[in-house]
């Protein structure tokens, strides 16, 4: 039986249509509820506590739109805010950072693995947590690299400045000798062509999106709630503030035009 229920995906801003652009490719049945928190975006410079309340918050709103799944789109939500929402959410919570260290830890050859993210999600060490309980002999290197969201929003994506500001984040985590390099931020996707320009070559980049998608698939066979119907599922956006160049930014990450988005003033 297909379960027509949403899937619900929530992010910080609009970089988590990453996610839902993978979603969209490996699970086309699949509708989807998107929740982009534009109006306190960034959350990689709050405390802990203030991303925890502003997840709850999104999560109770994705639920009471009928959600079967919630997918924590943001790196940065999934490091701080994830393990209280798996405990207190009847539905399954599935974050971006485990099946992005799953990834890494298969392509590695010397298990030499970055990591570049936002402030909070370097400092909550997620990633290290995760890799180490994989595999205990993975050696990291993390990186925080504030500047990529604001050059990915404004379409900043090539250039001298970019290279520069880049090859400063990156020459650290060549100087360690990795082989691997998670993108720890559903930002960062966008740079990948910069950034693989300033890796030592061979380097692997890991986007988790494509795994978390592959996940979500996994779940919900295993639940039961998968929409086997054949016909292609919707996408319903809503954002808490319409920002200048809302239109041109959600489309860079989604891949494709946004329509039906509301905006939502009260959570």
């Amino acid at each position: 039986m297909a379960d027509l229920r949403p899937i619900g995906v929530f992010d910080s801003g609009l970089g988590g249509l990453t996610v839902v652009k993978a979603l969209r490719n490996i699970l086309p049945n699949e509708s989807i509820v998107y929740f982009g928190d534009t109006a306190r975006v960034p959350y990689g410079n709050k405390s802990q506590e203030l991303i925890q309340e502003y997840s709850r918050e999104i999560t109770h709103f994705l639920i009471k739109n009928d959600a079967k799944l919630i997918v924590v789109a943001c790196n940065t939500a999934s490091a701080l805010a994830l393990n209280e929402l798996q405990s207190n959410t009847s539905i399954p919570v599935i974050g971006v950072i485990d099946p992005g260290a799953d990834e890494a830890v298969k392509a590695t050859n010397n298990n030499n693995i970055g990591i570049i993210g936002t402030v909070a999600t370097i400092s909550s060490k997620a990633y290290e947590i995760a890799l180490i309980r994989i595999n205990k002999d993975i050696q990291t290197i993390s990186h925080a690299c504030p500047l990529l969201v604001p050059l990915a929003e404004e379409g900043w994506l090539a250039g001298d400045v970019v290279n520069a500001i880049v090859k400063h984040y990156i020459s650290p985590l060549n100087d360690k000798k990795i082989d691997t390099l998670i993108l720890g931020c559903t930002h960062y996707p966008l740079l990948k062509d910069v950034i693989s320009k300033q890796v030592s070559n061979g380097t692997v980049l890991i986007d988790s999106a494509a795994a978390v998608a592959r996940a979500i698939k996994v779940k919900l066979l295993e639940i039961n709630q998968l929409n086997n119907c054949n016909e292609l599922g919707t996408l319903s956006c809503f954002v808490t503030d319409i920002p200048m160049r809302f239109e041109l930014v959600g489309q860079r990450f989604l891949g494709a035009p946004m329509d039906h988005v509301q905006t939502v003033h009260e959570i």
